[in-house]
């Protein structure tokens, strides 16, 4: 399948060798997120609750580039570098989905980029607008196989 390169002006660009997202057919891969003001790519200030609120919008800007939105994620992964701020991503998600919740993985790290205390990455699952332009073609061989198999059952 071939893949798509998803980008957009309203997160943070991309500051290394890698994309915002990427797309495969109907699964679109985001990268992690940290909380960057995209117009500025300075640091949110702020608090915890803040700073949380700034990857979910981050994260949310680029599933609307992908035609999608955070309720189609089926897998979020959360990097803390202090796990007691646990309760506050919860608080925070349930402003940005509702059920049902992606699967979903907490992971205390000992540093995150630009000493943020936070970041997340996504998976979401996003049905293509003009599904039938993405529907893979039968290969030549394919179709004459069929062909020869079909005329044989008619005999």
């Amino acid at each position: 399948m071939k893949k798509v390169v998803i980008s957009t002006p309203n997160a943070p660009k991309a500051i290394g060798t890698y994309s915002q997202a990427i797309r495969v057919g109907d699964t679109v891969y985001l990268s992690g997120q940290i909380p960057l003001v995209p117009q500025t790519m300075e640091l949110e200030e702020g608090d915890m609750h803040a700073q949380i609120g700034r990857v979910f919008e981050n994260l949310s800007a680029v599933a609307r580039a992908a035609g999608g939105s955070l309720q189609d994620a089926v897998k979020l992964n959360v990097y803390l570098t202090d796990l007691t701020n646990f309760p506050i991503v919860n608080e925070v998600m349930a402003r940005y989905f509702q059920q049902p919740y992606p699967a979903r993985a907490a992971v205390g790290v000992a540093a995150l980029p630009r000493g943020v205390p936070v970041e997340m990455d996504a998976v979401l699952v996003c049905v293509a607008k003009n599904k039938g332009a993405t529907k893979p073609a039968t290969k030549p061989r394919q179709k004459a196989k069929a062909k020869a198999k079909k005329g044989k059952s008619r005999r």
